[in-house]
């Protein structure tokens, strides 16, 4: 039975539906067509970025990754075990090995304190997952990448249009990765992209992208025919899918304010209850602008999440989990990981739950999860005082 108050709910911001039309009247609807390039264009443009590639997900742009920096087997590869299984995955299909970090309790970022028991003679690059769209402690990782010659990589799947410091979110690695999926702020159902930073990476880029051919530079006529150069796969979504992107490219003022609105009415619905009941809000550092992607609680324990969780399905409100710990995996334990490496991401993913927030969410719906994850608590003979 569907939710009363979905988790996640898509609609169209601006002109998505007639980008979509006018891109099927058009003779070009495979990939890198006009609206790829629109989109292209207008990411560079708001990042400051020197290219932007479209990619036909975030998980495809982190294989890139691994490709353009000639990730190779018996290298290592530092990131958080509290991350989606893109982001080791990436690397281990180039027969790297991931090493992970724990997490650091207040922004739910990989924990920087750690790195120096992590690093090895095989470590390659760090890659940096802003959690919820909050900036990771990126003065210390470019200190450290700097140091010890390694690429920082940004895995920036929810924090397009965050900020460290003034500075967009996806400029601050060598290379960073954007997801379009349909959960994230923007969307055209699946999709992603590969922001270069690194000017010497972006014609390899290229290459990669278009089944490792030198196909870019025909359509640009800088060659007379294209040819097979190096390795790669097909990474192009369709311009159909751009056609929609760039609709909600446009319309991301509109998006976003709506975003912090919800994320802002929850802090001041929950900073009462949360003192009452032990529950943890989402911290964002003074130097951080968040991305407004999620608003997370974490519960005092497991048993607390699970009870509230299962009392708001029951009243038709979707509230979800997130990442279950990469070093619990099945993967995880076939690489020699084990139960107590990462202690703090094995708690959070215990007690965190996630709330509904999408830019059509009222603030009277913001009322009604908020009163009933509170009456969550007064079930279990936990009132407020």
């Amino acid at each position: 039975m569907a939710s009363r108050i979905p988790f996640n709910r898509v609609t169209a911001a601006g002109n998505e539906l007639e980008y979509v039309a006018e891109a099927v009247r058009s003779d070009h609807i495979s990939g890198d067509g006009p609206f790829t390039r629109r989109c292209h264009a207008l990411l560079e443009q708001l990042l400051g970025a020197p290219r932007v590639l479209l990619t036909t997900s975030c998980t495809h742009a982190l294989e890139m990754c691994a490709l353009l920096l000639d990730i190779r087997p018996g290298d290592e590869v530092i990131l958080p075990s509290f991350t989606f299984p893109s982001t080791g995955a990436a690397f281990l299909l180039r027969g790297a090995r991931p090493v992970f970090c724990d997490i650091r309790p207040d922004t739910l970022n990989l924990d920087e304190r750690r790195l120096p028991e992590l690093l090895g003679e095989r470590t390659r690059a760090i890659v940096a997952v802003h959690y919820a769209g909050v900036a990771c402690e990126m003065q210390v990782l470019g200190e450290v990448a700097a140091r010890h010659g390694l690429h920082l990589i940004e895995d920036n799947a929810h924090g397009l249009f965050g900020s460290w410091r003034g500075r967009p979110l996806g400029t601050l690695g060598c290379l960073a990765t954007l997801s379009f999926h349909e959960s994230k702020n923007l969307t055209c159902g699946e999709g992603g992209a590969l922001v270069v930073n690194d000017p010497s990476h972006t014609e390899r880029a290229e290459i990669l992208r278009e089944k490792g051919t030198d196909r870019s530079r025909f359509f640009r006529g800088e060659v007379d025919r294209y040819t097979w150069v190096d390795l790669g796969s097909s990474y192009l979504p369709s311009d159909i899918l751009a056609a929609f992107l760039y609709g909600q490219l446009e319309a991301r003022e509109r998006i976003q304010a709506a975003r912090r609105r919800a994320f802002e009415t929850y802090r001041e619905l929950l900073e009462g209850p949360a003192a009452a009941l032990g529950l943890q809000l989402p911290t964002v550092p003074e130097d951080c602008r968040p991305a407004y992607h999620l608003f997370h609680v974490l519960f005092p324990d497991e048993a607390c999440r699970e009870q509230a969780r299962s009392y708001m399905t029951a009243h038709g409100i979707k509230a979800v989990t997130h990442y279950e710990p990469l070093h619990l995996s099945g993967i995880g334990q076939r690489l020699g990981c084990r139960q107590g490496m990462c202690p703090v991401t094995e708690s959070v993913a215990r007690r965190i739950l996630r709330l509904p927030l999408y830019p059509a969410l009222t603030a009277a719906e913001q009322e009604d999860v908020v009163r009933t994850l509170v009456a969550a608590f007064h079930g279990q003979g936990r009132g407020t005082r």
